[in-house]
Protein backbone atom coordinates (compact mmCIF):
# COMPACT_ATOMS: atom_id res chain seq x y z
CA UNK A 1 0.00 0.00 0.00
CA UNK A 2 0.82 3.77 -0.82
CA UNK A 3 0.54 6.07 1.90
CA UNK A 4 -1.13 9.10 -0.60
CA UNK A 5 -1.28 11.75 2.53
CA UNK A 6 -0.50 11.03 6.03
CA UNK A 7 -2.91 8.49 7.31
CA UNK A 8 -4.37 7.60 4.39
CA UNK A 9 -3.24 4.55 2.17
CA UNK A 10 -4.36 3.71 -1.15
CA UNK A 11 -3.35 0.29 -3.53
CA UNK A 12 -2.44 0.79 -6.51
CA UNK A 13 -5.43 -0.60 -8.71
CA UNK A 14 -4.81 -3.73 -10.54
CA UNK A 15 -5.16 -2.61 -14.14
CA UNK A 16 -8.81 -0.56 -15.00
CA UNK A 17 -10.37 2.96 -15.10
CA UNK A 18 -13.81 3.76 -15.89
CA UNK A 19 -15.87 6.31 -18.04
CA UNK A 20 -19.50 7.00 -19.12
CA UNK A 21 -20.51 5.85 -22.38
CA UNK A 22 -23.22 7.27 -24.59
CA UNK A 23 -24.94 3.75 -26.65
CA UNK A 24 -27.18 3.77 -29.77
CA UNK A 25 -29.45 2.24 -27.46
CA UNK A 26 -33.30 2.78 -26.41
CA UNK A 27 -32.59 2.00 -22.58
CA UNK A 28 -29.01 1.12 -21.16
CA UNK A 29 -30.59 -0.72 -18.51
CA UNK A 30 -32.11 -2.89 -20.64
CA UNK A 31 -29.31 -3.53 -22.95
CA UNK A 32 -26.87 -4.71 -20.26
CA UNK A 33 -28.84 -7.39 -19.21
CA UNK A 34 -29.82 -8.40 -22.66
CA UNK A 35 -26.20 -8.75 -22.93
CA UNK A 36 -26.01 -10.80 -19.84
CA UNK A 37 -28.80 -13.14 -20.76
CA UNK A 38 -29.39 -13.15 -24.24
CA UNK A 39 -26.20 -12.16 -26.05
CA UNK A 40 -23.14 -13.75 -26.65
CA UNK A 41 -20.31 -14.42 -29.62
CA UNK A 42 -18.44 -17.41 -29.71
CA UNK A 43 -19.80 -18.44 -26.29
CA UNK A 44 -18.27 -14.65 -24.53
CA UNK A 45 -20.25 -11.57 -23.38
CA UNK A 46 -19.16 -8.49 -22.05
CA UNK A 47 -21.12 -6.98 -19.01
CA UNK A 48 -21.43 -2.89 -18.51
CA UNK A 49 -22.99 -1.11 -15.50
CA UNK A 50 -25.91 0.95 -16.55
CA UNK A 51 -25.09 4.57 -15.95
CA UNK A 52 -28.29 5.94 -14.75
CA UNK A 53 -27.34 5.08 -10.89
CA UNK A 54 -24.58 7.64 -11.37
CA UNK A 55 -26.74 10.14 -11.83
CA UNK A 56 -28.43 11.95 -9.08
CA UNK A 57 -31.08 13.78 -11.75
CA UNK A 58 -33.91 11.35 -12.65
CA UNK A 59 -33.28 10.28 -16.54
CA UNK A 60 -29.88 10.99 -17.08
CA UNK A 61 -27.58 8.36 -18.06
CA UNK A 62 -31.08 6.16 -19.74
CA UNK A 63 -28.79 5.76 -23.00
CA UNK A 64 -25.15 5.97 -21.12
CA UNK A 65 -23.36 2.79 -19.81
CA UNK A 66 -20.09 2.62 -17.23
CA UNK A 67 -16.89 1.09 -19.04
CA UNK A 68 -13.98 -0.41 -17.65
CA UNK A 69 -10.96 0.26 -19.60
CA UNK A 70 -8.64 -2.60 -18.40
CA UNK A 71 -4.47 -2.59 -18.98
CA UNK A 72 -4.50 -6.03 -21.33
CA UNK A 73 -5.16 -4.44 -24.47
CA UNK A 74 -5.53 -7.96 -26.34
CA UNK A 75 -8.94 -8.10 -23.75
CA UNK A 76 -10.19 -5.07 -24.31
CA UNK A 77 -10.42 -4.90 -28.29
CA UNK A 78 -11.96 -8.11 -27.81
CA UNK A 79 -14.74 -6.23 -25.50
CA UNK A 80 -15.34 -3.66 -27.75
CA UNK A 81 -15.44 -6.27 -30.94
CA UNK A 82 -17.97 -8.20 -28.35
CA UNK A 83 -19.88 -4.22 -28.07
CA UNK A 84 -20.12 -3.83 -31.42
CA UNK A 85 -22.05 -7.14 -32.60
CA UNK A 86 -23.86 -6.58 -30.01
CA UNK A 87 -25.20 -3.14 -30.74
CA UNK A 88 -25.24 -4.38 -34.67
CA UNK A 89 -28.06 -7.08 -33.20
CA UNK A 90 -30.20 -5.81 -30.23
CA UNK A 91 -33.74 -4.76 -30.34
CA UNK A 92 -33.61 -1.30 -29.23
CA UNK A 93 -30.34 -0.37 -30.99
CA UNK A 94 -31.30 3.16 -32.79
CA UNK A 95 -27.69 2.42 -34.60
Amino acid sequence: ALEAMPGVLARKPPGAFYTIIKLPVDDAESFCRWLLADFNDAGETIMLSPANGFYATEGLGKDEARLAFMLNAPSMKRSMDILSKALDTYPGSTR
